[in-house]
This record gives structure tokens, C-alpha cells and sequence, in this order.
């Protein structure tokens, strides 16, 4: 550019001999020079700001001679580092690489959280992880019950049956218990009572926790069906369903799955009647009465004590919604107890020394059932369901001792009267 000027400013002398020079071309002239000749600077000499005297008493003027302040010229444009300067992308590729070999040093516990994980499960400590996935207490009891149905049946005992019919039953009971807890896993996990189960504090995988179930399901069904007669099978399958598809789903629905749920808890003692008698009859339906009546007691007075957690958990329990009608169905259902033992003999499955023996241990826990009812109290609930633990098989112990005899009898053939 430097080489041009001489030719600008012949140029301008011939536009001034013209007189068509103006002011604007003389300006322009100059900006350009300055620019392109960087040797060349504008010297400035900066104006003297007023003092704050010389605001507040203008009469005081300081002589314009005297040097106040001295003002250095400030650079409007900050310095830029190097680091800031634009990368190519090789260098953001350096950096990247750089960053992540830090990262792979340095932290490798960051690195394996973001993969997965292999689930090691020590062979010593899997039965103990089955048995709380199958809820082996509630299995033990579902057992207790069936094996009581079979005893109660007016037929001969044949052991090999009641075996296969206990164990099909147990494998069911494990195979609905470990399906429930493995739709529940959210749920359980903001309970005090269930958030230490094993899916919940990941134990067991739900993969191997449904292997578990099929694995226990199908040769528990194949047992009933095949084992011990088809209608013992079907009531196995059906409470199955009806515990995993109607009674869990139901628990966050409406309090109508404590209904459910009784109906899930009455089929195993007639599952036990008909595995001995092969049909459905009065007496199967009065044993699955009675473990109907007397879930509710046990039930609505465990949950009256857990009503802070089934309400963190979402469930729509009785003690949490309607707790008025939570101790009238306990108290009903602790009464329809001594209905239901005395119409034992009526349907001839016990003699009439039943009703009479197991009228005190039914009127105790009607009594427990009012206080419950009246007082409405942890101490009351606490009471009705330790009794209601012990009180079922007192009742089953004493409906078996006073069960009719099933004594083979031998057809008598007439002898023949001499003419």
C-alpha cells in the first residue's frame, strides 16, 4: 500500500488543480496513512479531570501550570492468551485424548460405575436369598394349611399323596411369592418392612428371581395335576394368577385386594381336601371359610401397626384409607369364627364336642377384636394379631382331634339262615 500513495497524491493535486478537492478526500487520506504506517502514532495529551475542590468551591482555581494527575492511556483491547486462541481440530483431538488417558489414570472407580456389572452371588448364601425371595415363613404356613385340609378329608391317609400334594403346594406358594416381590421392587424399596428383601437390595437379579419362579412353578403344577389328580392342579394355577395378576396389581388400586387376598389364602386347605377326596364338597368350603374369616383379623391389625409404611409405599390399605372399616371387619369376621365352628358338625365333617372346646379361644379373640374396635390403638392391634398367630392352629389342632372317625367299613355279607 505504501508504494500507492505517491499516485494518490498526484492524483489529489490534480482534483485540487480541477477544484473538485474536497475535505472528505483529505480525511481519508490521513486514516489510511495512519493505519498502514504503524511507526507513525497519534500523540494526545489527555485533559486534566476537575477535582472535587474545584467542584464544590469554584471560587479556589488551581492554576492550569500544575500537574494534578497523570493519565496513562488504558488499551480497550484485553491481551489474549495463547490458551484462548481457536484450535484446530487436530488439537481438539489431542486434548480429547489427552483428557480421557487422565481420566482412565486417574479415576478408574468413575470409570466402572458408568459400565456394567457382573452379579456374583456366593453359593453359600443363595438358600438363604431363595427363601426370603419365596417368603418362606408365609410358604410354611400355606403348607400347615393344605396339610391340615388333606388330614381333615373323610378318607384313608396315603402319605405318598399328602407329600406330593404338600410339596406341589410349597412350590406354588414359592413361585407366587417370588413374582410378587419382583413387580413390587419400587414399591418395597420405601417400606421400613420390605426394602431389605433380596431384589430390592440387589441380591438376586430379576432375571434369576423369575427363573426361580418358572423353575418352581411348573414341576409344583405338573406334581398337583399329575401326582396327586387335575382339579388340585387347577386351584394351584388359578391361585397363582389370582395372587400375581389380580391381588398385587389391586394392593395400589382399592382396598377391595384385602378381599382378594383372602380369597388367595383360603384356597390351599381346600387344594388339601380335594388332593385326598378328588372333589370340591361342604367340608372343603368350610375349612377355606374359616382361613377366610380369619385372615381378617390377623391382617387389618398387622397393617393398622404399618400404616405409615403402606402409605410411603402407595399401597391402598384399609388402615390407610378407611380405618373405620378396617376394625368393623375385624371384629365381624373374629365373630363369624364361632358361626363358622359350629356348623363343623352340621355338615359332618366334626363331632359336637367341637363348637364346645373351641368356643373360649373363639370368644378370646372376638374380645380382642372389640377392644381393637373400641380402642382403635397400636397396643390393641398388637394384641389381635399375636393372637391371632397362635389362635389358628389351636383351632385346626382342636377341629382335627374332634374329626369323625373314617373307619373302613367291610360290607357284611348275610349268611344264609339253615332251612
Amino acid at each position: 500500500m505504501p508504494q500507492y500513495l505517491p499516485c494518490r497524491l498526484l492524483r489529489i493535486c490534480s482534483l485540487a488543480c480541477k477544484k473538485q478537492i474536497t475535505l472528505q478526500h483529505i480525511h481519508l487520506l490521513k486514516r489510511k496513512y495512519v493505519t498502514h504506517f504503524r511507526n507513525v502514532r497519534q500523540q494526545a495529551k489527555p485533559k486534566p479531570e476537575p477535582t472535587t475542590l474545584a467542584l464544590h468551591d469554584k471560587s479556589s482555581v488551581l492554576p492550569e501550570t500544575r500537574l494534578l494527575h497523570k493519565i496513562n492511556p488504558v488499551s480497550t483491547v484485553l491481551p489474549v492468551s495463547p490458551e484462548n486462541l481457536p484450535r484446530n481440530d487436530s488439537e481438539r483431538e489431542k486434548e480429547c485424548s489427552a483428557a480421557a488417558l487422565e481420566l482412565s489414570t486417574t479415576a478408574p472407580e468413575f470409570r466402572d460405575e458408568k459400565q456394567w456389572k457382573e452379579m456374583r452371588i456366593e453359593p453359600e448364601s443363595l438358600p438363604e436369598i431363595l427363601a426370603r425371595l419365596s417368603k418362606i415363613k408365609l410358604t410354611a404356613l400355606v403348607v400347615t394349611t393344605a396339610a391340615a385340609g388333606y388330614a381333615m378329608a373323610p378318607v384313608p391317609f396315603d402319605p405318598s399323596c399328602f407329600l406330593l400334594a404338600s410339596l406341589g403346594t410349597g412350590l406354588a406358594s414359592c413361585a407366587a411369592n417370588s413374582i410378587n416381590q419382583f413387580f413390587e421392587v419400587p414399591f418395597d424399596s420405601n417400606m421400613n418392612r420390605t426394602k431389605n428383601r433380596p431384589l430390592v437390595r440387589g441380591q438376586i437379579s430379576s432375571l434369576h428371581a423369575v427363573s426361580f419362579a418358572i423353575a418352581c412353578a411348573v414341576p409344583g403344577i405338573t406334581l398337583l395335576t399329575l401326582g396327586v389328580n387335575p382339579l388340585t392342579g387347577f386351584l394351584g394355577a388359578f391361585n397363582i394368577l389370582l395372587y400375581t395378576c389380580c391381588y398385587t396389581p389391586m394392593k395400589r388400586i382399592s382396598i377391595a385386594n384385602t378381599w382378594v387376598g383372602a380369597v388367595v389364602g383360603a384356597i390351599p386347605p381346600v387344594m388339601g381336601w380335594t388332593a385326598a377326596t378328588g372333589s370340591l364338597d361342604a367340608g372343603a368350603l368350610l375349612l377355606g371359610g374359616i382361613l377366610y374369616s380369619w385372615q381378617f383379623p390377623h391382617f387389618n391389625a398387622l397393617s393398622w401397626n404399618l400404616r405409615e409404611d403402606y402409605s410411603r409405599g402407595g399401597y391402598c390399605m384399609m388402615s390407610v384409607t378407611h380405618p373405620d372399616l378396617c376394625r368393623r371387619v375385624a371384629l365381624r369376621h373374629s365373630l363369624a369364627l364361632i358361626g363358622l365352628s359350629t356348623l363343623a358338625p352340621a355338615l359332618d365333617v366334626t363331632t359336637w364336642t367341637f363348637p364346645i372346646i373351641s368356643l373360649p379361644i373363639n370368644l378370646y379373640i372376638s374380645y380382642l377384636g372389640f377392644r381393637f374396635y373400641r380402642a382403635a390403638d397400636r397396643g390393641s392391634a398388637r394384641k389381635l394379631f399375636f393372637c391371632s398367630l397362635w389362635h389358628l392352629p389351636m383351632l385346626l389342632l382342636l377341629m382335627f382331634t374332634c374329626k369323625k372317625s373314617v373307619v373302613g367299613k367291610t360290607e357284611t355279607t348275610p349268611v344264609p339262615q339253615p332251612s
